[in-house]
Formats: structure tokens, C-alpha cells, sequence
């Protein structure tokens, strides 16, 4: 089957799962997303539902079809494909286009644990949305592709033995290889921690945004910073913590770059914020340092919580969290910043 994503998905009908214990995750992998997916949720054989392709709605061509088939949002904020990705009396967040606009990957908060869902489009039509990582204890979530397209970075707080107690959250990735994925494979040093790693993001270059809760003076301290670590010959250097301009005392997560590094929009809890949690962008100068990191206002953020921005690749929509839901929004709002 010629796809540019190959997805097998495990629908649970039963509740009775048992994990599959694993040594090393890097040891004895397998290539098959359908063997990976029976690692992590192990079932009996009867209990298993395959489901492949399920058309959901659409028949035009690829290029008409892209975010769904969707109206275009103008520069006023609106829920992204309701009862589709953003359902009712559930918690949706982390999404991420491919490039082509025809693979879309995101969380989904069920019962209180972490999972990613996906959909795909295939000669005009898109893929029911289907579960590619999820376990009765574990959580995945904050999916983010490569600039290369051949990893989906998540988090996740399985431990490194694959059994057990859960742990703090680290970074991990799948790999494409053909057709197929691999098994996960933990970052680990120097990105992952003893404390928490969150949400991913890259620089054109491979450069690594990620948040961490890690610091030296204040031991599982709940105040996040973003750090950036450059990708140089294949392995990622020792994280840099980004400049006061975007980091404070305060909370700091969830960071998107812009490919080309000239911008970051960020979570943040702070006192002058609208709620719970609010949405901040800083901007480059021509000498490359970081602008006083502004909080981008009411017509974003509210008086709940705003987290997991993501911007398209093609540069035209803000994506983002809000209210439980996926909000979409004219990615030219973000230039309104600049000023």
C-alpha cells in the first residue's frame, strides 16, 4: 500500500490489557507500526479491532481537501473541525500538520491519560481519526515532526524498561523507515532529565525547543523554562536555556519557533496574564537576540488556559489550545506583534 504515512491502528474492546515488557526500549526493535502498537498495548488476540482507511467525508482532490476541507479562519480565533478533532466532553491539544498538509497528528485526553490520535488524506478523503500510541498507564502526548518528516517526537512517562511505575516525562520519537515505524526510542542525555521534559518544537537546522522543569538552585521546581538544544552531526548539544526575554521566574512551556528561528510563541503563566495560562510571542532583531516576550492578548488567550501553539508549515495558520479544544486562527495576526 503506497502511502506517504503507513498506519495500522488498535482499537481496545476489552478492558483487560497487560503490558508487554521490553529490556531496552532501543533493543530488539521492530519495524512494523502494527508489532510496535501490540508492544504497548497488549491484548488477547480476540480482543483486537483492525481498522484501515475508514472513510470519514470528502472526495475532491488532495489540494481542496487540505485542513479538512475547512472554511479558511480569518483573524478572529474559531474552533478547528468541531465534532471531527474537537469533540465534546473531551480535552484535545498537541496537533501537527506534515508539510503537505495531508497527515495531521494530535493529542487527546482519555479519562485522565495522555494519547495521539492521527488522521490521514488518501485521494481526496480523510482517514477516520484513529489512536496511534495509547496504554491503560501511560501517557503520550505533545506530537511534533521532524523538519525531515521522518520522526514524530512525543512525550511520554513510560520508563525506560518499558514495565513499572510511571516516570517523569521525556522526550521520545518514532522513526520512519519506508512504510513503516519503529519502535520508540528515548532522546535521552543531553535532553532528558530526572525532572520533566515538554513539548516539542524544531529550528530548519534540527535545533531542539523543548521545556523542562529541570534546575540546579531548585530541585522539581513547577516553574518551566525553555531551552534550546543545536542539532550538530546527527546528535543534539548540551541545552541552552533561553535569554530573560522569554524565560522569568515564572511558568514557561510549550514553545513553537518558526522554521527559520525568527520567532517563538509560548505558554505562560504570569501575573499579567488573562487566565490560567496565556500565549506569549517574541520576534528576532536583525543582530539575532530575542524581543521582550509579549503576551498576545485577548483575541487569544482567555480566562482558561492557551498552550501547544503550532504554526503550518505553508505559514498560514495559528494552531493552539484552548477551552479543551483545537482553535485555529489567520497566522497574519502574529505580524500584529511585531510592533
Amino acid at each position: 500500500m503506497k502511502k506517504f504515512f503507513f498506519f495500522l491502528s488498535i482499537l481496545l474492546t476489552s478492558a483487560q490489557t497487560s503490558w508487554a515488557q521490553h529490556e531496552n526500549p532501543n533493543a530488539g526493535k521492530q519495524d512494523d507500526v502494527s508489532d510496535y502498537l501490540k508492544s504497548f498495548i497488549h491484548v488477547e488476540k480476540n480482543n483486537i479491532a483492525y481498522r484501515i482507511n475508514s472513510r470519514t467525508y470528502g472526495s475532491e482532490s488532495d489540494d481542496d481537501m487540505r485542513y479538512f476541507g475547512l472554511k479558511p479562519p480569518g483573524s478572529k480565533p474559531e474552533k478547528f473541525a468541531p465534532n471531527l478533532i474537537s469533540k465534546r466532553q473531551r480535552h484535545e491539544f498537541g496537533s501537527v500538520f506534515s508539510k503537505d498538509g495531508k497527515a495531521f497528528f494530535f493529542g487527546v485526553d482519555a479519562d485522565g491519560k495522555a494519547e495521539i490520535w492521527f488522521s490521514e488524506l488518501l485521494n481526496g478523503v480523510w482517514t477516520e481519526t484513529e489512536v496511534l500510541l495509547s496504554h491503560p498507564q501511560y501517557s503520550y502526548n505533545d506530537p511534533m515532526l521532524s523538519p525531515s518528516e521522518d520522526r514524530l517526537y512525543f512525550i511520554s512517562d513510560m520508563p525506560l524498561d518499558g514495565g513499572g511505575e510511571k516516570k517523569d516525562y521525556d522526550i521520545w520519537y518514532v522513526e520512519r523507515q519506508g512504510q513503516k515505524w519503529t519502535l520508540p526510542e528515548n532522546v535521552g542525555s543531553p535532553i532528558n532529565t530526572k525532572a520533566n521534559e515538554y513539548y516539542i518544537s524544531f529550528g530548519k537546522d534540527g535545533s531542539m525547543y523543548f521545556a523542562s522543569n529541570f534546575n540546579l538552585e531548585i530541585k522539581n521546581s513547577k516553574n518551566y523554562d525553555i531551552y534550546r538544544s543545536q542539532l550538530l552531526e546527527g546528535h543534539f548539544q548540551k541545552p541552552v536555556k533561553l535569554e530573560n526575554e522569554i524565560n522569568t521566574k515564572y511558568y514557561e512551556a510549550d514553545a513553537f519557533v518558526g522554521p527559520d528561528e525568527s520567532y517563538i510563541i509560548f505558554s505562560s503563566i504570569r501575573p499579567d496574564g488573562f487566565g490560567q495560562g496565556d500565549l506569549y510571542i517574541s520576534f528576532k532583531d536583525e543582530n539575532g537576540d530575542w524581543s521582550t516576550a509579549k503576551n498576545m492578548g485577548a483575541l487569544i488567550n482567555t480566562e482558561g488556559h492557551e498552550l501547544c501553539p503550532f504554526v503550518s508549515q505553508d505559514g498560514k495558520y495559528l494552531f493552539y489550545t484552548s477551552k479543551q479544544d483545537i482553535y485555529w486562527v489567520d497566522a497574519s495576526v502574529l505580524e500584529t506583534f511585531r510592533r
